[in-house]
């Protein structure tokens, strides 16, 4: 009989997870809103229900050995109903109840003794705590991704501006790194404890979105040991069953912090798909259906993923840009078959895999895909 998955979501991530599924001979079940939702098309079955639809989720544990999430924007309280009644939710509620709000994950690096940014819960209208000095960061402490809800405040007329809508939600004031790069690293964990890290990537991003990824990082091994540790350390610590994922900075002084962890696949582990023996999202599979992990060591010495960034309102499919990134040498251009696209939203990614991992011959080969992707226009 084959394992059945169930998946609370049906955007991109559940997409990529689909033709995973298949290949570990799986049936992949999704619950999402809407019957054009990009997963729709790779999963065996489909619920169509909003996210927390509670009657719609119950279905989908009645019909599944497992159930897991697209993203953490869930309501915990009423899934705690279904755990009751037997429901078995990988990553587990409290688990993600520990990294929804980022106050809760920052001092739960504390805890753990990882270093993470100088931080204070702070509300819109308070002075800042004494001995605050700009540029710092503004953060709504829950449902931020894609740096919706994050602000960098450059000096206190800034500060002024900010939104005024940020006063009825409770938000996080942290000091500014002035980071020499900004790291990523996969790690998940299955239920019998198996750890496995992906290799550490390098991000470049703009206005907190992610542009592209260079897979490894050119550092040194000290640094990646010291990502590692974290990893791992917070995979044990949490008791992670899945996989999540890590946004770090690195110092000029080769100190790593933590930044952000998002519990689920990430942006950041897209490359695995192509450039890894094991993709995150067979591993996602792998751990939370507790079965031996895969192996994440990449199978060419350096990959370039680069996101395909919407860059106007339009219904067009982008086939001939699409068409010309397939030029360069080993690329995978995976699109997302979203009905709409606005500027900013993620429409795609393209990966190449690399005879070489030189930094600047993957972030040249990153410039020439923006180049063709954007043109003349600009995702934001």
């Amino acid at each position: 009989m084959k394992h059945k998955v169930g998946v609370i979501g049906g955007g991109q991530l559940a997409w990529m997870m689909g033709a995973e599924a298949r290949s570990l001979g799986m049936e992949l079940w999704v619950q999402t809103p809407n019957a054009s939702d990009p997963a729709v098309s790779n999963a065996d079955q489909v619920i169509i229900g909003a996210i927390d639809d509670l009657e719609s989720t119950a279905k989908l544990v009645e019909n599944c050995h497992v159930v897991t999430f697209e993203n953490e924007f869930v309501d915990l309280e009423a899934l705690d109903t279904l755990v009751k009644r037997g429901a078995k939710f990988f990553p587990s509620l409290p688990f993600l109840a520990a990294l929804l709000d980022k106050y809760d994950q920052r001092r739960c690096c504390q805890r753990f003794g990882i270093p993470v940014p100088t931080f204070v819960p702070w509300q819109l209208g308070e002075p800042l705590p004494s001995g605050w000095e700009f540029p710092l960061v503004v953060k709504a402490r829950r449902h931020g991704y894609d740096g919706k809800g994050t602000f960098i405040v450059k000096d206190a007329a800034a500060l002024q501006t900010l939104p005024t809508d940020l006063a009825d939600i409770p938000l996080l004031l942290e000091a500014f790194v002035p980071f020499e790069q900004e790291l990523a690293v996969m790690v998940t964990r299955n239920r019998r404890g198996e750890i496995r890290t992906f290799p550490t990537v390098e991000t470049q991003q703009i206005d907190q979105v992610c542009r592209w990824v260079l897979a490894p990082a050119a550092v040194s091994q000290d640094v990646v040991s010291q990502v590692e540790k974290i990893a791992r350390t917070l995979a044990e610590g949490l008791n992670l069953v899945g996989i999540m994922g890590i946004e770090l900075f690195l110092t000029s002084e080769g100190q790593v912090l933590v930044n952000e962890i998002a519990p689920r696949t990430h942006n950041s582990g897209h490359f695995s798909l192509d450039a890894c023996q094991t993709s995150q999202f067979a591993m996602q599979l792998q751990a939370i259906a507790d079965l031996p992990l895969g192996n994440p060591k990449m199978i060419t010495p350096g990959a370039v993923m680069v996101n395909l960034l919407g860059f106007e309102h339009s219904t067009g499919n982008y086939a001939h840009k699409r068409q010309m990134l397939t030029q360069f040498p080993h690329s995978h251009v995976h699109w997302y078959d979203k009905t709409s696209a606005s500027p900013g939203r993620k429409l795609g990614h393209v990966t190449v895999l690399s005879e070489t991992n030189d930094r600047e011959t993957l972030a040249a080969i990153a410039q020439q895909i923006e180049a063709i992707w954007y043109g003349d226009s600009s995702p934001t």
